[in-house]
């Protein structure tokens, strides 16, 4: 009985020592193979604490209304909610299988689960509380990243192992059109006027740009090796892409469609996150258990802090619009 209550009390002494302080910043970050969330302070770059999650958390998300941080578990088969400034478990949603790639739609009325290892994508309608699952559609093979039309009708799923693009009717679950891109397609992300679909070909070393009302290519914007993932700088004109072969990180003009800069990351830079006031990124790298911290004025590395083993998605509340 002793060795219990001095186990409880210790337990408790470490909960409320762990807990970040009100006025921190916290940085979140998902180690993958270690299947735990880290939480840095954003202003010292110190660990704050470490703890388990289901195996395997890839991607994360903030709800629409920003009270909690969902960690998308994908071998664990459950997302698993935190508080956003904090990194506290709120809840555990379980039987959400394969959650790899998580996102809401722009009207925040469908959730969408891409099931990379279960070659699946399904659809979830969202009532600002619980999810209710109203379709699973099958996909060729190993769907990876979502984007949205600004409508909030239609996701659109990257498939790497088919090297395809499908768009998906949120409320029918029917796949309206599916077409072929570059080797290994990964991230996506729809221009801010609605006009184009930006794919990063991981297999190659450009940004595939297409049409997507005529399902055409009209672009190839040469960035760096394994082109991978997204983040808009959150200023309606520019998106970086991370390239994890590379090891770089390039700007991109949204209205020209070019490559206008590059930022030299190593240890194969993977998801991305920018201070709200736009001049600070926050980057994974995936090969060398490290985030690095970037001055994009100077677009130099001015921190590298150690992490744990494949670090993966990246989050903090102060971040520029997504």
């Amino acid at each position: 009985m002793f060795s219990s209550l001095r186990r409880i009390v210790f337990s408790s002494v470490c909960a409320i020592a762990c807990l970040p302080s009100a006025q921190a910043n916290v940085v979140v970050v998902l180690n993958s193979r270690d299947a735990t969330v880290q939480l840095l302070d954003q202003a010292t770059y110190q660990s704050l604490s470490t703890f388990p999650v289901g195996k395997e958390p890839h991607h994360l998300m903030a709800t629409p209304d920003n009270k909690s941080l969902i960690v998308a578990s994908s071998v664990g088969n459950e997302l698993i909610f935190l508080d956003p400034k904090t990194g506290q478990i709120q809840r555990t949603l379980k039987d959400i299988l394969d959650p790899y790639q998580i996102g809401f739609s722009p009207d925040q009325k469908w959730f969408v689960s891409n099931s990379l290892r279960l070659d699946r994508v399904d659809i979830y309608r969202y009532n600002g509380t619980n999810l209710t699952l109203n379709k699973r559609i099958p996909l060729a093979k190993l769907p990876s990243h979502m984007a949205f039309d600004t409508a909030s009708t239609t996701a659109f799923i990257t498939q790497q192992g088919s090297d395809q693009v499908s768009a998906i009717d949120l409320a029918s679950g029917v796949v309206k059109w599916t077409m072929s891109v570059g080797k290994l397609p990964a991230g996506i992300a729809m221009t801010p006027d609605d006009k184009y679909l930006l794919v990063g070909i991981m297999g190659s070393d450009y940004v595939e740009v297409i049409d997507w009302k005529t399902q055409k290519t009209v672009k190839r914007i040469k960035t760096g090796m394994g082109a991978h993932n997204f983040r808009s700088a959150g200023d309606g004109r520019y998106t970086y892409v991370s390239n994890r072969v590379s090891n770089s990180i390039n700007i991109i003009d949204q209205k020209t469609l070019e490559n206008v800069g590059q930022i030299n990351v190593p240890g194969g830079p993977d998801c991305m996150e920018i201070t709200d006031d736009g001049k600070t990124m926050w980057v994974t790298l995936r090969w060398i258990k490290k985030v690095a911290v970037i001055d994009l004025k100077t677009r130099k590395i001015t921190k590298l802090i150690p992490v744990g083993r494949s670090p993966h998605g990246v989050f903090f509340m102060n971040a520029a619009q997504r």
